[in-house]
């Protein structure tokens, strides 16, 4: 009896060897894009590979840096990534002109990020204190086209504010030395710019424009409609395994910041973990609270598109934003 056993014994194990080493092997790869250089506020993203989120949900993750949202759209719309990170203005944007097969699978930023920074004592504490002062942008900013809209939006006459427009590295040595009153940044990169103030002598002051009536959804996960429609359960394993990575960084902003230094060397494990710690409020707040974390609430999405609207003088019904969000992927 034992010696017909072991043939049967023999078999099994090997069937069951070859299932674990196929298991092994069978992890789905993933191409992520992101929209800019890695940061702080992407540390959690280097944390999902770290601490194994990622791999836990049977995904191969490689990250790729970009060059603003559109170019992160892009790449996602053209196959060169599956899926990726971008300001959801620029996916409208995008919609607008000339179509584009990617949608917004889970919100990120339920704020919008745009903020104007200066200096303590420079007399700038409102939007309305900007007028007749000089103000620094990056050329590419997203923030530009919002940025006579919000002004005008609260009586001022964006005529009145001399803007220059520069490369982004010149922006925090340029408000340092006083060659601007002030600049336009995302709130995230706040601690960036407090290092640099601070051999200054100076300290810095956010002005949010979301205290002005900016409201809607900034950066946001997205993915192609290829992925979508031929790997909807890998994109969902994905998704879940992000979420995981968020709330390990807002839980421990430090080790994400060390995740993200185990693919990046160079980078300054505190001014990291100072840039996520600076981008959570834009992550966790009373939307977020309400509506769930990587929620799109119709009104707020419809919002945001009327922004994005009057910002390039587009008809406010030339696009749909419901056509341009999955909320299938975030689960409940």
């Amino acid at each position: 009896m034992i010696q017909r056993l072991r043939p049967l014994v023999a078999s099994l194990f090997m069937a069951g060897s070859a299932l674990l080493g196929a298991g092994a092997h069978a992890a789905d790869k993933l191409t992520v894009q992101l929209d800019w250089l890695p940061g702080g506020d992407k540390s959690f993203v280097y944390a999902g590979l770290k601490e194994g989120f990622f791999a836990a949900e049977g995904l191969e993750v490689t990250i790729l840096p970009g060059r603003g949202s559109s170019d992160a759209i892009t790449k996602i719309a053209t196959g060169a990534a599956d899926v990726g990170f971008g300001g959801i203005s620029a996916l409208m944007m995008a919609a607008a002109e000339s179509g584009v097969p990617v949608k917004a699978v889970m919100s990120l930023y339920s704020k919008q990020p745009d903020a104007l920074f200066t200096t303590k004592g420079s007399g700038i504490t409102s939007l309305k204190d900007a007028v007749g002062k000089t103000v620094a942008t990056s050329t590419f900013s997203s923030s530009n086209a919002l940025w006579p809209v919000i002004l005008e939006s609260n009586g001022i006459d964006p005529s009145k504010i001399k803007l220059l427009k520069v490369d982004p590295s010149t922006l925090a040595p340029m408000l340092a030395q006083g060659g601007v009153d002030a600049t336009i940044n995302w709130a995230t990169v706040a601690p960036a710019f407090q290092a640099v103030l601070k051999q200054a002598g100076k300290e810095l002051v956010v002005v949010p424009w979301s205290s002005y009536g900016l409201d809607g959804y900034g950066w946001s996960a997205m993915a192609s409609d290829k992925i979508i429609k031929e790997r909807p359960d890998v994109l969902k394993r994905y998704i879940k395994a992000l979420r995981k990575s968020l709330q390990f960084a807002i839980e421990n902003p430090d080790k994400a910041a060390a995740g993200l230094k185990a693919s990046v060397p160079e980078a300054d494990v505190a001014v990291v973990a100072a840039e996520f710690r600076s981008s959570v409020p834009l992550l966790q707040n009373e939307i977020s609270k309400r509506d769930g974390m990587g929620a799109f609430e119709p009104k707020l999405l419809a919002t945001t598109w009327t922004w994005v609207a009057k910002s390039m003088n587009y008809a406010s019904t030339k696009v749909d934003p419901e056509k341009l969000v999955d909320r299938s992927f975030v689960a409940r």
